[in-house]
């Protein structure tokens, strides 16, 4: 048995260490084109500000995946043949399999903007992102980010760390507001206007504006205001990436459709992460899940749905995702600005306008948190949600949730006495 595995990132490189474990004896093939070792996406931001090399991203030796005999091709897919159970690749020899993940991960959005193809515009999510970017820097003292979200904030930080002026527009009438509830927007409006940041809000890209020479020299929104810059940055939300899958036959929504084991519509491909897109019969709209931590639990389900070991269907778990909004960090646990029936939410903020939290909870008990420039322990979060532990045993035991107190400020009686004021 060969298992392929079309994608070198969390859900794959998880998804075939795991594999490994359930079956010692088969042969599993890693093949990606964007980098022969698998590294750690998020630290696109620290290669380039110098606090990290890029050796020091990847989580594992290179020695690794000898010992654990995993066979690593560098190569782009340009085909799949289904039929014959054979990937066609740009460099190399067709490369046969009887098992395969599709794990290809997202891409960033693009909306046929006129001038989104000049040079000077570019995404953030790759390595090849990485080195178009350090050459543009070269030739820039102006920058303009479309879209919000956590990948445009990193963008700004990045680029106002080599002094380049930067100016988002937000389409939305507030930063990330359509997740974030609108006090935990407001402050992050805030902390990019204090660091110096443009922030157009309510305003969209209309056409990025050529020099003459096939390179950006600013843009025009939709209500006609021409910004000149040298760089636009294009962080408008991610996509799966479904380009391997022209012609296939493997059934496609927005992602890769695959049903509660992760199997997609041929036997024997299996799809997981950021390209996944799972049916829900509950609720009747499909699920994609497109967070790190995400794309892990389902790589370590997929490898057992194709060990033939899974016992239950995949679970999506609680909801967590966390950030860092230039100086504010940010985590997020549950259910919090879904709407769930009976809901009532608790907000403090301080008066620095630097921390903040949302206590969300129902007559059963909490149901979500939103942290704002605090760090909160994952796992009395995550037991305090699961057990809808009461509100009031909740306020009781704040100082529990506290993740290394001796570096940062305690404000848990002062969100007590607030919270209790409005109960």
């Amino acid at each position: 048995m060969h298992t392929v595995i079309l994608g070198n990132g969390v859900s794959g490189v998880t998804a075939a260490l795991k594999l490994r474990q359930l079956c010692p004896e088969r042969r599993i093939t890693i093949l990606s084109g964007e980098s022969t070792y698998h590294w750690s996406r998020p630290a696109l931001m620290y290669i380039f500000m110098g606090h990290m090399r890029y050796q020091d991203t990847k989580p594992f030796e290179d020695s690794l995946w000898g010992r654990e005999r995993l066979e690593l091709v560098r190569d782009w897919v340009t085909a799949i043949d289904t039929d014959r159970r054979e990937l066609s690749l740009a460099r190399g020899a067709p490369l046969a399999f009887d098992q395969l993940l599709i794990a290809t991960g997202s891409t960033p959005n693009k909306f046929g903007w006129p001038g989104q193809d000049l040079d000077g515009v570019q995404g953030l999510w790759g390595l090849q992102d990485l080195s178009t970017l350090n050459a543009s820097v070269k030739r820039a003292r102006r920058a303009v980010i479309v879209g919000g979200g956590l990948i445009g904030i990193e963008l700004a930080e990045m680029l106002q760390s080599v002094g380049i002026g930067v100016t988002m527009l937000v389409r939305e009438s507030s930063y990330w507001a359509n997740i974030l509830p609108l006090e935990e927007s407001l402050l992050v409006n805030r902390e990019i206007l204090c660091h110096g940041i443009g922030l157009r809000l309510s305003t969209e890209l209309e056409a990025v504006l050529d020099d003459g020479e096939g390179r950006a020299r600013g843009v025009r929104t939709t209500a006609g205001e021409e910004i000149a810059c040298e760089i636009v940055g294009l962080t408008a939300g991610v996509s799966p990436n479904l380009s391997a899958l022209a012609g296939s036959g493997i059934e496609t929504g927005r992602g890769v459709l695959v049903d509660n084991r992760l199997r997609t519509s041929v036997p024997g491909i299996f799809a997981a992460g950021d390209c996944a897109e799972i049916r829900t019969q509950s609720s009747g709209k499909n699920t994609i899940q497109q967070v790190w931590y995400t794309g892990k639990r389902q790589g370590e389900f997929v490898a057992q749905s194709m060990a033939g070991e899974a016992t239950g269907d995949y679970e999506t778990g609680l909801w967590f995702n966390s950030a860092k909004f230039l100086d504010l960090e940010y985590q997020t646990y549950g259910s919090v600005g879904l709407d769930v029936p009976g809901e009532r939410n608790l907000y403090w903020q301080h008066e620095s306008g630097k921390h903040a939290l949302r206590i969300v909870y129902t007559r059963e008990g909490v149901i979500g948190f939103d942290t704002l420039g605090q760090r909160w322990r994952h796992s009395v979060s995550e037991r305090w949600i699961l057990d809808r532990t009461p509100l009031r045993d909740v306020l009781a035991n704040l100082e529990e949730a506290h993740f290394e107190p001796e570096f940062f400020r305690r404000h848990e009686a002062d969100m007590r006495r607030s919270f209790e004021s409005a109960l």
